[in-house]
């Protein structure tokens, strides 16, 4: 059997490509393993999270909000700040002029500027994907794929990102970057990323795991506020 030069070439070249399919395949499987080791490791981070802040009764939050849009001009904003206490599903929230209170069935939204409060069955919705303050400790709990970000230090402390993803090709957020104290096992910072090229930061500033509240704290007092001239719609 003759074997020509280009019989050699042909073999030569099926045998590169073998090794090309073979180096894809051992490298696919590799980025997967490390993929699959990256989301297993974020997933055993949110759980000691959600431990950590399942074991309050009662929490005070104080935070600040910063929104920016390059796109749109929005850069530098000075920071909004707010307070949140929190019993269960109840909280108390005060934040960009408002004050609002869910019972647990009822959410209340009382504006001081305009003397008016608005009550609404249920609590705030959640269709257009935004991370309300009230959702900040338990927002991740579905509906997001995880894997984990970066380790940074942020103001002599360890912070550790968990990069989350939507399960839902429509939200309205391409992307959360959740970071959390690697001591503390509690929420530090919140990176909100939408697909307007907006990006909300949330930054938890005060915690207080045990502070004293009533059910009272959650409630509207009607009367209160009617005596004061409040418009109750």
């Amino acid at each position: 059997m003759k074997i020509n030069n280009r019989s050699i070439q042909n073999l030569e070249n099926k045998h590169r490509m073998k090794k090309i399919v073979l180096f894809s395949i051992a490298l696919f499987i590799g980025f997967s393993g490390i993929a699959q080791d990256s989301a297993k490791e974020a997933k055993q981070l949110l759980d000691k999270v959600s431990q950590k802040m399942g074991s309050y009764t009662n929490m005070f939050i104080g935070f600040t909000s910063v929104l920016e849009n390059k796109e749109a001009g929005i850069t530098d904003e000075a920071p909004i700040k707010g307070t949140i206490t929190i019993s269960g599903e109840k909280y108390n929230l005060d934040y960009l002029g408002n004050n609002f209170l869910f019972d647990g069935k009822n959410l209340a939204v009382i504006n001081h500027d305009e003397k008016e409060i608005t009550i609404s069955n249920g609590d705030m919705e959640e269709e257009d994907g935004f991370i309300y303050p009230s959702k900040l400790l338990t927002f991740y709990n579905e509906g997001y794929n995880y894997t984990m970000g970066k380790l940074t230090n942020q103001n002599g402390r360890r912070i550790q990102y968990v990069d989350l993803t939507p399960i839902d090709s429509n939200s309205e957020v391409i992307k959360v970057k959740l970071g959390i104290d690697a001591k503390s096992n509690h929420i530090y910072k919140l990176v909100q990323i939408g697909t307007n090229g907006a990006e909300t930061t949330f930054t938890i500033t005060k915690f207080n795991g045990s502070p004293s509240v009533s059910d009272d704290f959650f409630k509207l007092n009607k009367e209160k506020y009617k005596n004061k001239g409040y418009y109750i719609d």
